[in-house]
């Protein structure tokens, strides 16, 4: 090994938040499941009337559009069928009822295994909710996430 590569440190990786693209750096973060990101009426009621999202949003309860409704099931569907977790900043955990010392904690877990380290309930949120909690939440996501906010802004 030549001279010039002594003493250097090799780069700890950084990575953005899953949700809203935020640069984290080694260590930082949480670490969620897909089902503990889809059980959350803040989440939802944030992300549907999102910019991206809003216009598929006022055409589903403006105008009972089925095109709209069906945008809004994709976007549901992202979020719950994830089968690796989620890592997520602090501008993002407080939408999320978790314990966040343990979602920090297994995002230790994931930083210093690489990447590799699963929490335990990881995977699509359908196979690991019982079934009428994840509809419920599906129901709510799809059918009446950001109906209030609409209203408030017109």
């Amino acid at each position: 090994m030549g001279l010039f590569g002594l003493g250097k440190k090799k780069k700890k990786p950084a990575r953005s938040c899953d949700l809203e693209g935020s640069l984290l750096e080694f260590g930082e973060g949480y670490l969620l499941t897909s089902a503990e990101i889809i059980k959350s009426k803040r989440f939802w009621d944030n992300k549907m009337v999102e910019p991206e999202t809003l216009a598929y949003s006022k055409a589903h309860f403006e105008r009972n559009d089925e095109m709209g409704t069906k945008m809004r099931t994709m976007i549901f569907q992202k979020y719950s069928s994830q089968d690796r977790p989620w890592l997520v900043g602090d501008g993002q955990v407080n939408q999320f009822e978790v314990d966040k010392d343990k979602a920090r904690e297994y995002a230790q877990q994931w930083w210093n295994s690489e990447f590799k380290f699963m929490p335990p309930n990881a995977g699509p949120a359908d196979s690991i909710m019982d079934d009428t909690e994840y509809q419920e939440w599906r129901e709510y996501a799809i059918m009446k996430a950001g109906e209030e906010q609409l209203r408030k802004i017109g």
